[in-house]
């Protein structure tokens, strides 16, 4: 006789340990995803394009969020559109609200009224009939010109009092109206007050939520990278080619052009502000092409979460690199330090503006025409919206009297916090000099000693044998996940030391010491003298050239351009190219395999802290010949055999931001 409550008891336990191994595979191939899932930045923050008609060229240069919930957007071309349904409610609506003004790089408004910064003027603009379109102009304050076309003028920004800041850009050359290079405060009579000099190109400044004034200046003539400076009166900030009007009444310092020009000797900043008091140093560097090659829009993230989890720091734009960083600032010894951090990139062109709109996501205003940019169109407006879920990232980094601490968004596994070969420290900074730029110097792989995770994983302590005040200390992070096994969504920053906090050193236990120091950072260390390939780049025509068979001579054009966009050489040619920089900004011409130019200028961007000491050359059997990186005004010769297999080679710049736009072709032939 058959015992069915046997079998019965033995099907039940067959399909219940199927059950269970059922159950058991899901639980671990949802392990396996977390853990080998990549998160990317649009899994938490997505970009909204607003449409643009055909008839309209709009090269944003200002951006103003009306309270109706209306968007004002000021262009290059001197006019002023109002978009209805800019949010997604329904197809964006534009109207033309007022043109023939000469490029409005900034636009507010305010109790019914638009403000903008023209050229040569402050405009007050208004609407008085209600028919939708400017009929009132009100000139509220003028400035020189010259003439030059680089006296760019941004703003207005209101203050807390109803003043308005203005910054004016610097000219090429010695001719400059009065003020350019200064921050200014306008009263809305239109009293000019000079506050600050030093600036450059300040495309970008904002007043915080404490009226306190932040601008960025982007790598140039003595900016050896982008930076962003807290501003108050008096202050100095590094260029000195607006100090000729400190004779001027109304000058809120007295410092003379020769005086800085006497002193600075190529030293850093943090070195030549002890001779130099009024010489005001950045709050934050922003290191080039690692996190962007032109800083420009600053704003302030006053939402209260809304945005994401980073409340009270400051989301900064980039134009030639298309995308937002983020800052985060703590008072040290009484004056602003802090770091920097990628956040968000892929825009469509070059992020001039930001502002918040009404629903708390960031309306991005672009133009990238004569200003390239990673982003492929001429101009473009998107908004930036968070999906409500909380990226794995660094928060926040503190200085510590003997190391840094780092904050993450959710707290992370404490054995990879512990594990001393997650973290590389390194500092470095840049020459203060009259050149274009700077390559990074005095860099140092810095020694960890301690490594002190808080218990809750949401804080690690990284306790330094020693600290260099005045440097910018890269804190890169490598291995760690937080508790739900996500990876960190951006694992560096890059804080700026000028003050190290008094106080005691920290007590490191025998738990917390780190035994042996990681070394991993010596791989990407930048060497000390160039590494541009000599046999690539080869200055003196070989002995046993008689001359050459072709000169090639290439020159710039405003809108980095090269002059001639095309060469047609013989194989096997003996060339001399001789490449004449007669622009404002630095450039190389590298030639490469032909369909390589894509690839050389995404490794030349990727080349982080030694980009500079390669001439932003990489080493890459696409690249055939180049020559170094010139600083503006300045030329050199190269001498090579041309290639033996016809075909249409590139030739391009590759300083990063400059690859995508700046080539041309060399076409090899029998």
């Amino acid at each position: 006789m058959i015992n069915t409550k046997t079998n019965f008891n033995s099907t039940q336990m067959y399909t219940k340990s199927i059950f269970l191994v059922f159950i058991f595979s899901i639980v671990l191939s949802t392990s396996y995803a977390q853990k080998s899932s990549v998160q990317t930045e649009k899994d938490f923050y997505s970009l909204k394009t607003i449409a643009i008609p055909e008839d309209v060229i709009l090269e944003v240069g200002g951006i103003a969020v009306m309270p109706d919930g209306r968007i004002g957007v000021s262009t290059r071309r001197g006019e002023i559109w109002i978009i209805e349904n800019a949010y997604g409610n329904g197809a964006p609506h534009y109207t033309k609200f007022a043109s023939g003004l000469h490029e409005i790089l900034g636009l507010a408004y305010k109790e019914g009224a638009f403000y903008c910064t023209q050229r040569g003027e402050l405009t007050k603009i208004e609407d008085l009939n209600n028919d939708g379109k400017a009929d009132v102009f009100t000139p509220v304050a003028l400035f020189d010109l010259s003439g030059g076309y680089h006296e760019y003028a941004y703003g207005p920004v209101f203050n807390k009092q109803g003043d308005m800041y203005v910054t004016l850009n610097l000219s090429l050359g010695d001719n400059l109206g009065k003020w350019h290079g200064w921050l200014l405060k306008i009263t809305p009579d239109g009293v000019i007050n000079p506050i600050a000099t030093g600036f450059r190109s300040p495309a970008g400044f904002t007043v915080n939520s404490k009226d306190e004034v932040f601008y960025a200046d982007n790598q140039g003539n003595w900016v050896g990278s982008g930076r962003i400076t807290h501003v108050e009166k008096g202050d100095f900030t590094g260029n000195p080619d607006g100090l000729k009007f400190t004779k001027d009444p109304g000058s809120p310092l007295s410092l003379r052009p020769e005086t800085v020009k006497a002193i600075v000797n190529g030293q850093p900043m943090y070195e030549t502000a002890k001779k130099i008091k009024e010489l005001k140093l950045p709050a934050v560097w922003f290191p080039h092409t690692i996190m962007g090659i032109s800083t420009s829009d600053i704003l302030e993230d006053i939402t209260n979460g809304a945005f994401g989890p980073f409340s009270g720091q400051y989301f900064v734009a980039d134009q030639g690199h298309s995308k937002i960083m983020r800052m985060s600032l703590e008072k040290v010894n009484g004056k602003y330090q802090g770091a920097c951090y990628p956040f968000f990139e892929g825009f469509s062109s070059g992020l001039l503006r930001l502002r918040w709109g009404l629903d708390n996501s960031i309306f991005a205003g672009m133009t990238s025409r004569g200003w390239a940019s990673t982003g492929g169109h001429l101009y473009g407006l998107q908004r930036l919206v968070w999906n409500g879920e909380t990226p794995f990232e660094m928060k926040n980094i503190h200085a510590l009297t003997d190391g840094f601490e780092v904050e993450f968004t959710t707290p992370a596994e404490l054995t990879d916090l512990k594990n001393s070969m997650n973290y590389t420290v390194n500092s470095f900074t840049y020459k203060y000099h009259e050149d274009y730029g700077s390559p990074i110097i005095n860099f140092h792989e810095r020694k960890i000693i301690g490594i002190i995770p808080s218990a809750d994983g949401l804080k690690v302590k990284l306790i330094l044998d020693s600290l260099i005040e005045g440097n910018i200390h890269e804190i890169k992070l490598a291995n760690i996940q937080s508790i739900e096994k996500r990876s960190l969504l951006h694992n560096t920053g890059y804080y700026t030391l000028n003050n190290i906090p008094e106080g005691d050193k920290t007590v490191i236990t025998e738990e917390y010491k780190v035994m042996m120091q990681h070394h991993q950072s010596m791989k990407t260390a930048p060497s000390k003298t160039s590494t541009v390939s000599t046999q690539k780049r080869q200055l003196k025509m070989p002995t046993d050239w008689k001359q050459p068979d072709m000169v090639l001579k290439i020159s710039t054009k405003p809108g980095l351009k090269f002059d001639i966009p095309m060469f047609e050489i013989k194989a096997g040619a003996k060339i001399r190219l001789v490449f004449n920089n007669n622009d404002d900004m630095m450039h190389n011409v590298v030639v490469v395999m032909p369909g390589k130019g894509d690839e050389v200028a995404d490794l030349a961007i990727k080349l982080g802290l030694k980009g500079s000491q390669m001439s932003y050359v990489p080493k890459s059997s696409s690249v055939l010949f180049n020559t170094a990186l010139l600083q503006p005004h300045s030329s050199e010769s190269i001498y090579f055999i041309a290639p033996t297999t016809p075909g249409e080679y590139t030739f391009m710049c590759t300083y990063p931001g400059h690859g995508s736009v700046m080539r041309g072709m060399l076409k090899v032939v029998q």
